[in-house]
């Protein structure tokens, strides 16, 4: 089930919101405080959250921070601030769309499917096995293979392979990927994730040509297309 964060302090905008988005067929987590809703972004990992931003107990705009730090989900700012200036500063910060209150929800639950299949787009996900290209991992064994062939991965390697076929369109910082498969808080050990990345790459060419991990210079580490 895709699970759709709603974070909005205004109990009758949140109810309708879930509404209209239970019958598009998501599963949706109610939260009303930044507070809320960044424990839930921890325990729920959602698909993508939809963030008001005034908000009690922590402001949207450092719930949006704390989001992108982790790299977990889209955001889509739902907002009464509709001054240029104020949605081109989110956007900057690392929201994927903004739309201004008072909206259609059918134009809500539009953009929260386009955010939704560019997410995922070029990875299918089938039970608890995650593909791409000749890549597959299965969560229930805790096994990947590449075209057909095993491949023997750590836990850390699993995860972090895991992070980048969840997301396969985003670029992950080394903070990113050590908070995901690590759990812990990153402390700038630069070569900690430059040797994962790399016995990933390793094994990986073992059994194939085809590029999986894309190095992003000065930022980190995506899925190669």
């Amino acid at each position: 089930m895709k699970k759709i964060l709603i974070v909005e302090d205004d109990t009758g905008i949140n109810n309708m919101i879930k509404e209209v988005l239970v019958r598009q067929g998501y599963e949706c987590i109610q939260a009303f405080s930044g507070t809320e809703g960044l424990l839930y972004v921890k325990q729920e990992e959602p698909l993508l959250v939809l963030l008001d931003l005034m908000l009690p107990g922590m402001s949207g705009e450092e719930l949006l921070s704390e989001i992108r730090r982790r790299g977990t989900a889209p955001v889509i700012v739902l907002s009464a601030k509709d001054s240029l200036d104020s949605k081109v500063e989110l956007l900057n910060n690392g929201a994927e769309d903004y739309i201004t209150k008072p909206f259609e929800l059918e134009e809500l639950a539009a953009r929260v499917g386009v955010q939704v299949r560019r997410c995922s787009k070029g990875t299918e996900v089938s039970g608890r096995k995650l593909t791409y290209k000749g890549l597959m991992l299965n969560e229930e064994s805790f096994s990947a293979s590449v075209e057909g062939h095993e491949l023997v991965l750590t836990k850390q390697e699993y995860k972090i392979l895991e992070l980048f076929l969840l997301y396969p369109k985003r670029v992950f910082t080394k903070q990113d990927i050590y908070d995901y498969a690590w759990g812990e808080m990153y402390l700038g050990e630069d070569k900690t994730i430059n040797v994962h990345i790399s016995n990933i790459r390793k094994k990986i060419k073992s059994v194939t040509e085809e590029e999986y991990i894309e190095t992003v210079w000065g930022i980190g580490f995506k899925l190669a297309r």
